[in-house]
């Protein structure tokens, strides 16, 4: 009797990510533009690009100017799984490095924020300067060819002061001549914008903390897609906005959407939601402004993994003294209250990316222009990271 034999199956190939980021076509105009496929919200190997290339050669926000203004402040944060450290030296300089001792690789700084007047590993000791530079090295004496000046806190390929923040680029620029600046990098136009809005004036009140069961893209696309979303899932927010005259600009790496405000009849939304415009700006890929007349939140989308997001809020205000407290508490209420609404639908669209039934979804040439500019710059980001 003959033995039996398993037929071979033949396995199916997984595409590459490089088939993947060719199913998406940049060169479309928006009134025949789709969404990138679903798999680019899926698959673990396009959030390891992602890392590599969108969050490491862009401006990333690090933290507040205010945390670092004098000599010795320093913040810690993490961007695109590295470790930062942003710290004001003696100079009045402020740099930026990764915050890895050069020993055996311990964070040197473990604290969010603080004041010192060296840089101190607590594995070993090692100590830096504010600076930079190697200083101290407990129990190392005879050892060959050990040079200290090469051994100095590794900096990131750039930072920058800008309004109220500081940001950090963990990649050298392309060109130190070309894009190696905010101003290069987002344009004159939002630079101009955004100082003719005073923050100044604004000072940071809270931070909350948002948990998103979602890839990053999909908050990012709720935020981005012309208030589309607002009439039909923010009542509250609905109700002091003038929807019909929602407008969209694009600019080079940037998205303002804006829209005329209105004495809505929720009141818990029209006491806080006032003034003769609201604007919504986002910053390529991940930084937010929301700007309200006397207020002002920003949020920093932070990936977590392909399915998770985190996105942290901070709430400023013109007048932040404790007259003011109970209003600004009021305020942040309402926003929870958009968020947790948010959190809901963003889940939503996450489980159904999963379907076999969906693949890519059509743009509104009306509404979706900002969403169109993100895909667009994503795909150019991941072009350029399969490249080298």
């Amino acid at each position: 009797m003959a033995e039996w034999i398993e037929p071979i199956r033949e396995v199916p190939m997984q595409p590459s990510v490089a088939d993947l980021i060719r199913q998406y076509d940049p060169s479309l105009p928006l009134d025949e533009a789709s969404t990138p496929p679903a798999s680019w919200y899926l698959d673990p190997r396009i959030h390891e690009l992602e890392r590599r290339t969108t969050f490491s050669r862009t401006w990333q926000y690090a933290g507040r100017v205010d945390q670092v203004r004098e000599p010795g402040r320093y913040l810690t944060c993490e961007i695109a799984g590295e470790r930062i450290l942003v710290v004001r030296g003696d100079d009045g300089v402020l740099r930026g490095f990764f915050n890895v001792c050069r020993h055996h690789a311990a964070a040197v700084m473990t604290e969010a924020e603080g004041c010192a007047k060296n840089l101190r590993c607590p594995y070993h000791g090692w100590t830096y300067t504010l600076e930079g530079a190697l200083k101290g090295t407990p129990s190392f004496v005879n050892e060959c060819n050990f040079d200290r000046g090469a051994h100095g806190l590794v900096p990131v390929g750039g930072i920058a002061e800008w309004e109220n923040w500081v940001f950090v680029r963990l990649d050298d620029a392309p060109d130190k001549g070309k894009e190696s600046g905010i101003e290069e990098f987002f344009g004159q136009r939002l630079v101009d914008e955004i100082a003719a809005l005073q923050l100044g004036k604004l000072h940071w009140f809270a931070r909350q903390h948002y948990l998103f069961d979602c890839n990053w893209k999909v908050f990012v696309d709720n935020y981005l897609d012309g208030g589309y979303h607002v009439p039909h899932l923010h009542k509250g927010l609905n109700s002091v906005l003038d929807f019909k005259h929602y407008a969209i600009e694009n600019g080079p790496r940037h998205c303002l959407q804006s829209s005329p405000m209105v004495q809505g009849e929720i009141a818990d939304f029209a006491a806080v939601r006032k003034g003769e415009r609201a604007l919504y700006y986002w910053l390529h890929p991940n930084f937010m402004i929301n700007w309200y007349e006397g207020q002002m939140d920003t949020n920093l989308v932070f990936p977590l993994g392909p399915d998770r997001t985190e996105v942290i809020f901070d709430f400023w205000f013109a007048d932040v003294s404790p007259q003011a407290e109970a209003r600004n508490r009021r305020s942040i209420d309402v926003a929870n209250i958009v968020q947790d609404e948010d959190m809901g639908i963003c889940k939503s669209v996450q489980q159904g990316l999963k379907s076999r039934s969906y693949d890519t979804g059509r743009l509104s040439a009306r509404r979706e222009a900002g969403e169109h500019l993100f895909h667009r710059l994503l795909h150019a980001d991941l072009s350029a990271g399969l490249a080298g």
